[in-house]
C-alpha cells in the first residue's frame, strides 16, 4: 500500500520542462500551451511560473496525441477524457461495493454460525426433524382412523 502511494507521489512530482514535456509527448511546446488553455492538462507551476510537467501529464498528453492521431478532434478528446475518468471513479466506488459486499457476506456467516451454535437443533438439520415429525403426525393419525372389525359372528 504505502508502495503504490510512493509510486502514485512520484507520478505526480512536476520536474519535466515544457521542451522536454513536449519532446516525450511527440508534440510542439506550443501545442501544449493549446491544451492547457483547452483544460486538457494543467502542469503544475514554478515560482517563476514556468510549467513543469509531470508523469502523470506525460501519459494524458500522450492519450490525447493518440486520440487526435485518429481524427478525433479537441472536443472529442475532452469528452473522452472526461468520460474515461468518471469510468475510473466507477470502477473504484464498485470495487468499494464489493469489498463492502464481502465483509457483509463474512458478517453473516459469522452471525449464522452463532445462531446455529446456540439452536437446540441446528439449522441445517430442521428440514430432516420436520420430515421426521411430519412422518410421525402421519403415522398417528393413520392409527387413529384405523378402525376394529369387529369378528364375524357365525
Amino acid at each position: 500500500m504505502a508502495e503504490r502511494e510512493e509510486q502514485g507521489r512520484r507520478k505526480d512530482r512536476a520536474i519535466y520542462i515544457i521542451s522536454v514535456a513536449a519532446e516525450l509527448a511527440g508534440v510542439h511546446p506550443q501545442t501544449l500551451r493549446v491544451y492547457e488553455r483547452k483544460g486538457l492538462v494543467s502542469p503544475s507551476r514554478t515560482q517563476g511560473n514556468t510549467r513543469r510537467y509531470s508523469e502523470r501529464d506525460i501519459s494524458r498528453l500522450r492519450r490525447i496525441q493518440e486520440l487526435t492521431n485518429k481524427g478525433i478532434n479537441l472536443a472529442g478528446v475532452m469528452r473522452i477524457i472526461q468520460l474515461e475518468r468518471e469510468l475510473e471513479l466507477e470502477r473504484a466506488k464498485h470495487l468499494k461495493t464489493l469489498d463492502h459486499v464481502e465483509a457483509l457476506r463474512d458478517r453473516i456467516q459469522e452471525l449464522t454460525g452463532e445462531r446455529d451454535s446456540r439452536a437446540l437443533v441446528p439449522l441445517k438439520d430442521v428440514r430432516r426433524v420436520r420430515r421426521a415429525l411430519k412422518v410421525d403426525i402421519i403415522d398417528e393419525a393413520g392409527k387413529r382412523r384405523t378402525f376394529q372389525v369387529p369378528p364375524a359372528s357365525s
